[in-house]
């Protein structure tokens, strides 16, 4: 008898986007970083196809000893440039490539007009993709960057080249840390910074594109989460999957709703923000700390939860009271630097909350204070 050989059917190359809000947070440092790792713990042949360091130095050091594919030179206009060699990765078929600056467009003369065309040519090829762009790149989302930036984005990317992807690394820096980093002269030249700082750098346009980020992370796993379901047929989860992220006035709670949302979307849940004011607290006590409460509940808005506010003298009761009411599965609490004896004394809302409701997965994310302004 004959033996019959039933070959593997190949799997599509997978598609990694490192999106951040602004130039400056990470994206690319993080994108290599990975590849280094994946290089020298897990063997992986991982090359550079193309990376834009704008003379940043803690990027280019994060090189190392990654391999370059050397670019290929055009010729433009009486002018040599240089783009990325699409048929020179394709002949070396590495496992992965590095493709920084997913929305650039590509010199007359290239294989493609567009950038993220030379990476769907590659997954076509069978070789993985890791790639950044900013949030203000993606197509749909142009109109509201132009109007929150009063700026033209020109070069932008498909929505449709996000489904591509497999996997979006969400990149994030407070808009504080961004900013400093922005005055030490590590995003732009220093004669540019103060320009910077009063256009797109502000505060209100960085706080937008950092909502729109992380909302947009969020919607990405959601929707494969709800993919998934649909191929298995899994149209409904058999218990309903409940989110609570508990706010407080603390800078920093920002942090509990993106850990809030990723979670509500890992899950395809609803999932609330919840904030416990005392009956007489109107805000007039501390303006500052009522003002970041309402950014937080307008943030959460934003990534989908709903936002509920309870009134009572007791946090820990409020708060054990509603987890119970609305069978709550996953709870997000904030931990800030506290001494033993001030948990001792005053008390710990989490100690309590783990003391009375049972059957609830409890995450404790740290809440780092802001860096100070020199």
């Amino acid at each position: 008898m004959a033996e019959i050989k039933l070959e593997k059917t190949p799997e599509a190359a997978k598609l990694r986007i490192y999106i951040g809000a602004a130039p400056g947070v990470g994206k690319t440092y993080d994108m290599l970083n990975d590849a280094y790792n994946m290089k020298h713990q897990q063997g992986v042949d991982i090359v550079i196809g193309l990376v834009e360091s704008h003379g940043r130095k803690e990027t280019e050091a994060r090189i190392r000893d990654l391999e370059v594919i050397p670019q290929k030179v055009i010729p433009y206009r009486g002018v040599n440039l240089k783009e990325m060699d699409v048929d020179a990765i394709i002949a070396r078929h590495p496992h992965t490539v590095i493709v920084d600056e997913l929305a650039h467009t590509n010199v007359p003369g290239s294989r493609n007009h567009k950038r993220y065309e030379d990476i769907l040519d590659l997954l076509d090829a069978g070789i993985n993709v890791m790639t950044a762009v900013n949030i203000q790149h993606l197509e749909t989302l142009n109109d509201a960057v132009n109007r929150s930036a009063n700026t033209t984005i020109r070069e932008t990317v498909p929505d449709s080249f996000f489904k591509r992807a497999g996997e979006v690394v969400n990149v994030d820096l407070t808009i504080e840390q961004l900013r400093e980093r922005l005055r030490q002269g590590k995003i732009y030249a220093p004669e540019k910074v103060e320009q910077a700082l009063a256009n797109f750098f502000r505060k209100g346009n960085l706080n937008t594109l950092r909502e729109l980020s992380l909302r947009t992370t969020a919607e990405q796993v959601s929707s494969r989460a709800a993919e998934y379901r649909r191929t298995q047929g899994l149209e409904q989860a058999p218990i309903p999957e409940k989110v609570m992220v508990c706010l407080s006035t603390r800078p920093g709670t920002e942090r509990l709703l993106r850990v809030g949302a990723r979670i509500a979307g890992r899950l395809a849940s609803n999932w609330y923000a919840v904030y416990v004011a005392r009956p007489d607290d109107k805000g007039h006590s501390d303006p500052e700390a009522f003002h970041r409460v309402e950014e937080y509940q307008r943030m959460a808005r934003d990534l989908g939860a709903r936002v509920v506010t309870l009134t009572d003298r007791n946090v820990s009761d409020a708060l054990i009271r509603f987890a119970q009411q609305e069978s709550i599965s996953h709870v997000v609490f904030g931990q800030s630097a506290r001494s033993r004896w001030d948990v001792l004394w005053h008390g710990s809302v989490l100690n309590r909350f783990l003391s009375e409701v049972r059957d609830v997965t409890v995450q404790v994310v740290p809440i780092q204070k802001p860096l100070r302004r020199p």
